[in-house]
């Protein structure tokens, strides 16, 4: 199986849409998954994501199943920090937190890296417990059984196309979601890999799950692929500050 997560593109964010730059960037995309094809095709709840998955539901006449676990405002409560002028803001935007999460003393803690203890008036616990359910609960309806463990995933259903052929599933989503479940999909702990890697509009991550027997190891073959913007002559500029 293939599993491809998409962020959705430029955003205005009040009120939830998508700018006509985003919009063109959703046009692209789906030109890009109508070379393969996608089986099924999934979205967060908000408006900005189901507008990035539309063209390419209608190009491939496909219905766009909602997913309210995904939704970036639930990961938002749970990864999001208080800053000294006590607003909020995402934890790996917080320099504070981006140094302890990559301290020796953190990375020795490895899985359960939130019992630190200057992490015990956040909400990451509860936020890992929760993403990680949702991670374990999506991929079991595609016939994987996440074994934590061993970071490894056990085919106990069909996993393929009735014609034998790797089935294609696409959500689409957030940057702030993507980080979390990614990291949990890929059993990467989250404070390495929200601090590591990025999602960039309509950056499209693909992740391979062999079918070559009953213990599957996923593989990121790609991580915010923007191609398909290169392509239809769009910028490539990460959040539109700076070309890439």
């Amino acid at each position: 199986m293939f599993l491809y997560y998409v962020r959705h593109g430029d955003p205005i964010y009040e009120p939830d849409s998508l700018t006509e730059l985003g919009r063109k960037q959703a046009q692209a995309l789906s030109n890009r998954f109508a070379l393969y094809g996608l089986d099924e095709i999934y979205s967060s709840t908000s408006t900005r994501a189901q507008m990035t998955a539309e063209p390419t539901a209608k190009r491939l006449h496909l219905p766009i199943i909602p997913c309210d676990w995904a939704h970036e405002g639930l990961v938002y409560e749970d990864f999001s920090v208080t800053k000294e002028d006590g607003a909020r803001s995402w934890v790996f935007f917080n320099s504070h937190f981006i140094d302890l999460f990559n301290s020796q003393e953190v990375i020795a803690l490895g899985d359960k890296w939130y019992t630190h203890s200057a992490f015990k008036n956040e909400r990451f616990e509860s936020g890992i417990v929760r993403i990680h359910n949702a991670v374990d609960e999506f991929m079991l309806s595609f016939g994987y059984k996440h074994d934590r463990a061993r970071k490894r995933y056990q085919r106990v259903g069909v996993t393929k196309r009735a014609d034998g052929e790797e089935k294609r599933i696409a959500l689409f989503a957030h940057q702030g979601f993507g980080l979390a479940f990614l990291s949990s999909l890929l059993d990467i702990p989250y404070p390495f890999f929200c601090t590591h890697f990025d999602i960039s509009h309509t950056g499209t991550s693909v992740i391979a799950f062999g079918d070559d027997g009953e213990f599957v190891y996923p593989k990121l073959l790609q991580h915010s692929n923007d191609s398909h913007l290169y392509k239809e002559g769009l910028t490539t500029g990460y959040n539109n500050m700076h070309n890439v």
